[in-house]
């Protein structure tokens, strides 16, 4: 992790808002975020903070070349200009992310390359790119490999500048400061959401901070930090029991175990994403929401309107529509979605369960295209609700398991396989100790209590009751992280 969670909120956030409003010019201001996010980034892997510079002028570069092969009206060499910087965008992604993929797939087919490990292979490739980056040259990758964190995220946001710049969707930003700031901006950086140059343009040089936006941040921030502290944390402790018993837990059990996850990743990610929004806002940032509830979904095709939709927002505009849409008759549209979701299951992860997963869900998108759909409108709300559920459950089970006979070994007993019975003892303990958080947690992935609170707004006493809340929240995750070490992050690992 780049920074522990008690240090970021104890020194690091305060630091930086301190010098932040200290100074009243914009430009100062954004120098100050692009240097905070730069060190931030740089606390836990100094080495690849090189990576992201160079990501950063790399695609400044690009920008004011297509810029100024624009004003000289050369389409050729602007054209030109935007497939090099795509290449190089999506070529630095895969060495650092998919080397270890492409290598464990190879020795599936060259023997003589079985009894090398994939760590040792990406050394010796790290070692001869430390010709070009110094920094690389006697750097020791892990056990696992070395991922820069967030490199798919920001690697993703400059692209998506690349190619606004050359659409005429956004203009040429020429100070490198203010366009390092918005490719390293720290709030988002590591867990997204993923921003888009041309919805931030203006705010990068002109937003205007307010109280009560500063104020509606915090809420923001503290409410996505209680959802990974006290939910997603929580739950994941149940779902790992579960998870290394499946054998022994029986049917229910397992059930509950894929019910413990379905609930950790969803608050563990739009925790971040709160964090991240609400972060944003105390710096005069408005960031689009990158989730709206996805666990009350009638149809895997909405799921994913509302589940990353930053994610699915970015595939959309700059994969799917330029590969033809929907435009091009209903073959060409279920063969773009089908590259859609083969790369949107990629993008995730460099292991081939996540492109299964990928395709798991593209397959029941074009199913509910081609005659699904008009099925599920005839079914009752409560059925079509069950159906989105398992859909993205069963699913979540493909985005966990590496190991393809872990995978099988766990479906399996989820339907009387492994002797385990109906539920094991020591999995119905479980299950009843965690139930009121279990409950809790269902009731929080809907919008019940938000359309409750909406019923309240302007009432003097309801915005004193959300400071008051606020508070004990922040109390109790700040005494959670201080009693416990356990602070995993699943989108880390992307």
């Amino acid at each position: 992790m780049v920074f522990s969670s008690l240090l970021f909120l104890a020194i690091f956030l305060p630091v930086v808002l301190l010098l932040y409003y200290a100074v009243p010019n914009r430009l100062y201001r954004n120098i100050i975020l692009c240097i905070a996010s730069l060190f931030f980034y740089a606390w836990g892997e100094p080495v690849f903070v090189i990576l992201m510079i160079l990501s950063i002028f790399m695609n400044y570069g690009a920008g004011l070349l297509i810029g100024k092969y624009t004003r000289l009206n050369r389409p050729g060499a602007k054209k030109a200009t935007l497939i090099v910087a795509v290449i190089l965008n999506l070529l630095m992604l895969g060495v650092f992310k998919y080397t270890p993929l492409v290598f464990d797939t190879l020795k599936a087919f060259v023997p003589s390359l079985r009894s090398m490990e994939t760590p040792i292979a990406k050394q010796a490739l790290y070692n001869a790119m430390g010709t070009f980056i110094p920094a690389l040259r006697n750097y020791k990758v892990g056990l696992e490999g070395m991922l820069p964190i967030g490199i798919s995220f920001y690697t993703f946001q400059a692209m998506s500048y690349v190619i606004d710049v050359y659409r005429g969707d956004t203009g040429v930003q020429k100070n490198p400061m203010i366009f390092g700031t918005y490719v390293a901006l720290f709030p988002q950086l590591i867990a997204g959401p993923i921003v888009r140059y041309k919805d931030i343009e203006d705010q990068m040089q002109g937003r205007r901070e307010s109280a009560e936006q500063f104020a509606s941040g915090i809420k923001l921030f503290v409410i996505g930090l209680a959802k990974k502290i006290l939910i997603a944390n929580q739950v994941a402790v149940l779902w790992n029991q579960l998870r290394a018993d499946s054998m022994g837990n029986g049917a229910l059990g397992s059930w509950v175990g894929m019910l413990a996850y379905t609930l950790q990743i969803y608050f563990d990610f739009a925790g971040y994403s709160d964090m991240a929004i609400g972060l944003g806002r105390m710096f005069g940032f408005e960031f689009l929401k990158n989730f709206d509830y996805p666990y009350i979904s009638q149809s895997n095709t909405e799921f994913w309107r509302r589940w990353h939709i930053s994610l699915g927002t970015w595939f959309r505009e700059y994969v799917y529509i330029p590969l033809g849409g929907n435009r091009r008759g209903l073959g060409r549209q279920i063969l773009n979605l089908s590259i859609v979701w083969a790369l949107t299951g990629l993008w995730h992860g460099a292991s081939w369960n996540f492109v299964l997963w990928g395709i798991w869900h593209g397959f029941f998108v074009v199913m509910e295209k081609l005659f699904l759909g008009k099925w599920l409108k005839k079914w009752p709300k409560a059925l079509r609700h069950i159906y989105s559920l398992l859909v993205a459950s069963f699913g979540w089970m493909l985005f966990d398991f590496t190991n393809l006979p872990q995978l099988f070994g766990f479906l399996g007993s989820m339907f009387g396989g492994g002797g385990g019975g109906l539920i094991s003892h020591d999995a119905l303990t479980l299950t009843l100790s965690y139930l009121p958080l279990l409950v809790v947690a269902c009731i929080a992935s809907t919008p019940l209590a938000a359309n409750i609170r909406h019923k309240f707004d302007g009432k003097a006493w309801a915005e004193y009751a959300d400071i008051g809340l606020v508070l004990i929240a922040l109390v109790f995750c700040i005494a959670s992280l201080v009693a416990s070490g356990y602070n995993p992050f699943i989108y880390f690992r992307f």
